[in-house]
């Protein structure tokens, strides 16, 4: 294990850029971090890291920047404690499932889980939505049963790859639950950190964790999340969807272009 200072300031870089956008756009950084993790330790001369072991790290990670974004959301109204009993618990099960599974797949069967369920949050995001954002945040309703199904698909989607899925939660819940934006951040912050438990636990039975780079990362994410929550209270919602649009698209190409090429 390399443990020199250029290796610890580089993913201590990835994690604090990766937790700080997600605290910011209520995903749990997942889908951020997984292409840093991939192509940008390289580029410093360090060795890289294979697909399973960015799922890992990704996986236990997620799992306290998820849960510091939720604590500076908690006050204001912003968390749907129904939303995240149905979804959280949906998405447990399915984070699970995937995170043990995915011991069985391939690097690239990984990559391509990961590549296909980016795809699908691209599209989703610049699908035209509901005005939902003037309604008040106690009037919100949702269809519980869709709900829970969506994130149980989610969850094993998401579980295989590493990621507790918030960077597909945030378009469901935006475009098919019609949820205001700020309590979509807030909320699935919350439905990731439960998601992230499933996940971690799958991914540390079967072996895939690689343990400092992934302590480096927790620090990186306690430092960082709580301050991307803070920037998302006070930017515009619009820029929120814009900015999490893009980056979801840019990942989405860049790891086709990788599994196609």
């Amino acid at each position: 294990m390399d443990l020199s200072l250029t290796y610890i300031i580089v993913i201590f870089a990835l994690g604090f850029i990766g937790s700080f956008l997600s605290g910011m756009l209520g995903v749990g950084g997942s889908i951020i971090k997984y292409p840093l993790l991939l192509y940008i330790p390289p580029l410093f001369g360090l060795a890289a890291f294979t697909a399973h072991e960015v799922s890992g790290i990704s996986a236990v990670q997620v799992l306290f920047a998820s849960i510091a974004g939720v604590w500076a959301y908690r006050k204001g109204g912003y968390l749907n404690k129904q939303l995240i009993l149905y979804m959280g618990g949906a998405i447990l099960v399915g984070s699970f499932i995937g995170s043990y599974g995915s011991g069985f797949l391939s690097e690239e069967a990984v990559n391509i889980v990961y590549g296909s369920l980016a795809l699908i949050a691209a599209i989703m995001m610049f699908i035209p939505k509901q005005k939902v954002d003037d309604k008040p945040l106690s009037e919100v309703t949702f269809n519980k049963l869709l709900a829970a199904v969506l994130a149980l698909i989610v969850g094993i989607g998401s579980g295989i790859v590493g990621a507790a899925g918030g960077f597909l939660l945030v378009p469901i819940m935006l475009t098919v639950l019609h949820i205001p934006t700020r309590m979509t951040i807030a909320t699935s912050l919350a439905v990731t950190f439960i998601s992230s438990i499933g996940g971690s636990v799958g991914k540390l039975i079967t072996g895939q964790v690689d343990y400092w780079p992934a302590f480096i990362m927790i620090i990186a994410s306690l430092l960082a999340a709580p301050l991307g929550a803070k920037a998302g209270k006070v930017l515009n919602t619009k820029i929120l969807q814009i900015i999490l649009a893009v980056m979801i698209a840019a990942t989405a190409v860049k790891i086709w272009v990788d599994i196609l090429w």
